[in-house]
């Protein structure tokens, strides 16, 4: 198995890569979920101003 620094090399990229990715997507979602936030905070407030 004189390859096997080369298979761990690879298998430490994939998952580097994997939790990269996965950072990526919890902050965007947090981003997303304040501009709802936002919005819903926006939506109240012009309803209860003309209700």
């Amino acid at each position: 198995m004189e390859n096997a620094g080369y298979l761990f090399a690879a298998y430490a990229i994939v998952w580097v890569v994997l939790f990269g990715y996965i950072f990526i997507l919890f902050r965007r979602q947090k981003k997303l979920r304040r501009e709802i936030d936002l919005l819903k905070e926006v939506i109240h407030k012009k309803t209860t101003k003309t209700g």
